[in-house]
């Protein structure tokens, strides 16, 4: 690891995390960690986690329940595990440096979970312009997971009535779903997220349950930003004390 292009940032409540250049996070992260609504005693596990952003979110609360970040990278494991050790958080994250596609080869605990998360590539494989920066490729176009793949190994993951909570882009809501029901885990809850009022969504926010029955609940449109520019009250809500020391 480059320490050169490591740095370390506040994410509130007294928790500090190592970012880099190839692995930071975005609003998007932010977003999907609170609509997992994760409960004090979830086990829970986040896929692709990059530098772990949302297993720290989770666990600058009181939690009974450990989470484990799942990551291709060696080195954006490697900074999990730098963030573990500078917030002593050994008894609250665990880190798996592995291919989620051979998660049976790396876990002990298949069939365990009550929620996984995943903020996935958002780009599919023969889509737009190929990053030159392999950290940047896989975390950006679907090399190493398809929509299938992840839904094949979460399926591995949780048991009866887990949660999978996922974000992506709203034109592959068809794909999700259908996926989803393959790997029976029913579609639950579903909401947009635009940047300012009237706009199209850009991102969507997606929760299935294992072995559920039908019936998708669309919740109210979360809208970013008010028209002048500034965070809307709700967005404010969702970053409570992100960003305080």
């Amino acid at each position: 690891m480059n320490n050169e292009n490591v740095k370390l940032e506040s994410i509130g409540c007294g928790v500090n995390i190592y970012t880099s250049k190839q692995h930071c996070f975005t609003t998007d992260a932010i977003l999907l960690a609170d609509f997992c609504k994760i409960k004090k005693t979830d086990k829970a596990a986040d896929l692709g986690s990059g530098c772990g952003i949302i297993p720290f979110l989770w666990a600058r609360y009181e939690r009974k329940g450990k989470t484990t970040a799942v990551e291709i990278q060696e080195n954006a494991a490697e900074l999990i595990k730098k963030s573990i050790e500078q917030n002593s958080f050994q008894e609250k994250i665990e880190v798996i440096n592995c291919d989620l596609r051979e998660i049976e080869k790396h876990s002990n605990e298949l069939y365990s979970y009550s929620l996984v998360s995943m903020n996935p590539p958002y780009k599919p494989l023969n889509s737009g312009l190929r990053s030159a920066d392999g950290s940047h490729e896989i975390a950006r176009h679907m090399l190493s997971c398809t929509t299938k793949d992840i839904m094949v190994c979460t399926d591995k993951l949780l048991k009866f009535g887990g949660r999978l909570c996922l974000c992506q882009k709203p034109e592959m809501i068809t794909e999700i779903l259908c996926e989803m029901r393959r790997a029976n885990i029913e579609p639950k809850r579903l909401r947009f997220v635009s940047s300012k009022p009237g706009r199209a969504p850009w991102l969507m926010l997606i929760e299935g349950r294992k072995g559920a029955n039908k019936g998708l609940k669309i919740e109210p449109e979360l809208i970013v930003r008010n028209e002048d520019g500034s965070w809307s009250k709700e967005m404010l809500k969702i970053y409570g004390d992100y960003g305080k020391s």
